[in-house]
């Protein structure tokens, strides 16, 4: 059985369009529907909110914003979804707010879901801090190029001078090209595990027009991938339910590094 409930992961980028979004509307469909988990995403990315408009939640009547001034309790701005998990949406027109204040915010809402998940700001200034300081897990998002990598680097960097490790890194967009960076490549680079490398794949777009998360759209390899990682996230096992893909894992015998990695990731969370 898990032993890992009431955690708040983090889920950082310091570059847009990285899919940071995308994948933590991903994870917590996969963390409510598969694995029966009763889940929270939160939006702290509080200058650029986007995470309400990735669900059809355009104009709640309040929001993080409202929470962060006093001017609402937490429950009052988390709202239900039809995929199974709630979420605390951003306001679009805002006033300035002391992000650091998030941390004390959210507290008691630890102890009414098993998983927190924040979406942070993909910037580096003080928002990023916020989702680091209120985190007791961080994943930064990264696709396979220098640019983006370098971004990542700067992220890695800024967590171990606040004292917070960054657990995993997921690959993202990723087309299977020579031209891209290798695992092994953003590894070495980061000083950081690999816990996800999520192919980039036409459903996403689908996905995201029907605000509907990418996982409870189609049976993909990205969406098996992004069911790995929760399952790892929570100390608990997720079998790909692809035939083909079980007949192929009989016989090999080298899994790929991200599974190795998960496994050992998910054995810290139980321990």
């Amino acid at each position: 059985m898990s032993q890992t409930a009431n955690q708040v992961f983090g889920i950082i980028s310091i570059k847009g369009g990285v899919g940071k979004t995308t994948t933590v509307v991903a994870l917590g469909a996969v963390l409510a529907q598969e694995f029966n988990k009763k889940v929270l995403l939160i939006d702290a990315n509080f200058s650029a909110p986007n995470l309400g408009l990735h669900l059809g939640c355009v104009n709640p009547e309040y929001t993080v914003h409202h929470v962060m001034h006093n001017k609402a309790k937490p429950q009052q701005a988390i709202y239900e979804t039809e995929f199974g998990f709630h979420i605390m949406p951003g306001a679009l027109i805002y006033k300035k707010i002391n992000p650091y204040k998030l941390k004390n915010r959210i507290e008691s809402l630890k102890k009414l879901y098993d998983i927190i998940i924040l979406d942070s700001s993909p910037t580096l200034n003080e928002e990023i801090l916020t989702t680091m300081i209120a985190s007791d897990k961080l994943f930064v998002v990264t696709t396979p190029d220098h640019v983006t990598l370098s971004t990542t680097l700067r992220a890695v960097v800024l967590a171990k001078q606040k004292k917070t490790e960054i657990d995993g890194i997921i690959i993202n967009k990723v087309h299977k090209k020579s031209f891209e960076l290798t695992l092994e490549e953003i590894e070495d680079a980061a000083g950081c595990k690999v816990l996800a490398v999520i192919p980039h794949e036409l459903h996403f777009l689908e996905s995201l027009s029907m605000n509907t998360p990418s996982t409870l759209h189609s049976l993909t390899e990205s969406t098996v991938e992004y069911s790995k990682l929760a399952a790892a996230m929570i100390g608990e096992e997720y079998e790909d339910p692809r035939f083909k893909s079980r007949l192929l894992g009989l016989f090999s015998k080298d899994p790929r590094k991200q599974e190795m990695n998960r496994i050992i990731f998910k054995d810290t969370q139980l321990n």
